[in-house]
């Protein structure tokens, strides 16, 4: 069994999930199917790539999600500009 990867999320410590049904397990269920989809795709050159994404995605960051929607907005708005 792999033992969890911790990370920290709004100064708290969490663990990552770092096997496949662990990561599946820990996404919202309308994200699975795309998971399933991600990781039966990928080939032996990619798969560490794909489970690290989705690793990622299995940790919500709110501070983090909410700064990539801000520099969005920001391009969003330097591109209206310009």
């Amino acid at each position: 069994m792999a033992e969890p990867l911790k990370t920290f999320v709004g100064g708290e410590e969490v663990d990552v999930p770092n096997t496949i049904p662990d990561i599946r397990a820990a996404l919202p269920e309308d994200r699975r199917a795309e998971f399933d989809r991600a990781i039966n795709a990928a080939g032996v050159d990619e798969i560490h790539s794909v489970m690290r994404h989705w690793m990622l995605q299995a940790v919500p960051d709110p501070e983090a999600e909410a700064l990539l929607d801000r520099l969005a907005a920001d391009e969003a708005e330097r591109r209206s500009i310009a």
